[in-house]
């Protein structure tokens, strides 16, 4: 129990709300620790008082997912980065989960959120980031923008680990749509192996149906979007609402994770539907990698809802 002298293991709370709409950005890594509307939550939450656990909401900056080794090249040199999932042998999810981001602007709907990465070894370079939360009648947008502050290129990726939520229950009684015509394939590391087409396989859930008892850690690509540039993920509840995200061209990729290996008390809670401009191992396969030269900025945009 907290007292009231004590600060949230996520630092500083940044509340927004717009109609009833309600979310919290945290300092501690610049995520989204809760997002509610009305009584219903959309995505899934931690505790006020709880440390982010398996990267609840978190931006996922200089890449997404996993690097195998931790190990990279990049213009004629090579690096080493910290393996962050020892387990695998893997460097996950970049360098930004467990740092202070810092208010640079606010009012009653938005905040925006931002964060100096400086040259570290296995990582040399020197990048800003921002992210902008809004909520709006068309629930909450999150615009992620990073800038190369320092003199040389940079090799760069970005994501974010959101958890749609089921209402009340587990995501075991839900149904799911997720708006994507390929797989990416992986071997024991997550690390991919290739890819193959979802149709007729058990991942194919371009039209809505139950998720049941079906595991999910499995990226999608050759996303199908709709007349304007966006591609869904949803996840409707038992109690008929749907939780959906959207992402812009600027994600070719988006991983569906359905939380099996986390905490009994957390376990298949929600279903992590996380943007990723590239896929796992990016810097290491160049796929989607993008390489910001001097004073170069690329923004990406995703957004989540209840319908």
């Amino acid at each position: 129990m907290m007292d009231a002298m004590s600060q949230p293991p996520s630092g500083e709370q940044y509340e927004i709300s717009f109609g009833d709409q309600r979310a919290t950005i945290v300092e501690v890594g610049g995520g989204i620790r809760a997002y509610t509307d009305g009584d219903r939550a959309v995505l899934d939450p931690y505790a006020l008082d709880e440390l982010c656990d398996a990267g609840h909401g978190a931006p996922l900056i200089p890449w997404p997912n996993r690097l195998g080794d931790g190990r990279y090249s990049f213009a004629g040199k090579d690096f080493q980065l910290p393996l962050s999932e020892p387990k695998h042998h893997n460097a996950i999810h970049g360098l930004l989960r467990w740092r202070p981001w810092q208010a640079r602007d606010r009012g009653a709907a938005y905040v925006v959120v931002g964060a100096r990465l400086h040259p570290m070894g296995g990582y040399p370079f020197d990048l800003d980031v921002q992210i902008s939360y809004t909520l709006d009648a068309g629930g909450l947008t999150v615009r992620t923008t990073a800038t190369n502050v320092g003199a040389t290129a940079l090799p760069y990726g970005s994501g974010h680990h959101p958890y749609l939520s089921p209402g009340a229950g587990l995501i075991d009684d839900c149904s799911v749509r997720i708006d994507a015509a390929t797989r990416i394939t992986t071997d024991d590391r997550q690390l991919p192996t290739g890819s193959e087409p979802v149709d007729g396989t058990g991942f194919d859930f371009r039209n809505e149906r139950p998720l049941a008892a079906t595991v999910l850690d499995d990226a999608f690509t050759d996303l199908v979007r709709d007349a304007e540039g966006r591609a869904w993920i949803r996840l409707t509840g038992p109690d008929g609402r749907t939780a959906a995200l959207w992402v812009d061209d600027s994600y070719p990729v988006l991983q569906a994770f359905s939380a099996d290996s986390l905490a009994p008390a957390r376990r298949r809670r929600g279903l992590a539907a996380e943007p990723m401009t590239c896929p796992a191992d990016a810097f290491r396969s160049g796929q989607h990698l993008i390489t910001l030269e001097p004073g170069a900025t690329t923004t990406a945009t995703w957004g989540t809802l209840l319908l």
